[in-house]
């Protein structure tokens, strides 16, 4: 499989929207039953263009198929969730469900990672739902550790935790 990996751009909006709902539903309707996604919440996913405005937008694409996404935000973009004065924020990894567990986020990431360092940040901030025990270990086995200090407590609609990437 060859994999691309490359900046989104507005003609990959919609199919970049759509495999963040798919992906986030298929994800947490099989482990997290209780998860509630209001109309809202699923808006913003599919709102592509506002955030490729205010971040890195990133896609992976085989054979001409975006197939998984993440985004990084600079320092003090707009839509930052980073608490620590400095760090960028990591948002919305999504692999298309067909294709997780062959190494695609490990990839995005690298990629996301690699243009924070560029960026000159001291450190990348992330959130994830406290019970996706699995996105959690996903992130601490490439050295993010926990970071209270960033918890958004958003109840009763999901708590998130802090994790955080020293540079």
């Amino acid at each position: 499989m060859k994999l691309t990996i490359r900046e989104a751009t507005a003609s990959d909006d919609a199919a970049v929207g759509e495999l963040l709902v798919e992906a986030f539903r298929n994800q947490y309707a099989k482990k997290l039953p209780d998860v509630f996604d209001p109309p809202e919440r699923l808006a913003d996913l599919r709102n592509q263009s506002e955030k490729r405005d205010r971040a890195t937008v990133l896609v992976a694409e085989v054979e001409g198929a975006i197939v998984g996404t993440v985004a990084i935000y600079p320092v003090g973009a707009p839509g930052s969730e980073a608490w620590i004065a400095g760090a960028a924020d990591l948002r919305l990894l999504a692999i298309h469900p067909a294709l997780q567990g062959q190494g695609l986020s490990k990839q995005l990431l690298d990629a996301a990672e690699l243009r924070a360092r560029s960026w000159g940040v001291s450190a990348i901030c992330l959130h994830t739902r406290r019970e996706a025990s699995g996105v959690a270990r996903l992130y601490s086995g490439r050295g993010y550790v926990r970071d209270e200090a960033g918890d958004l407590d958003l109840r009763p609609v999901v708590y998130l935790e802090a994790r955080v990437l020293k540079l």
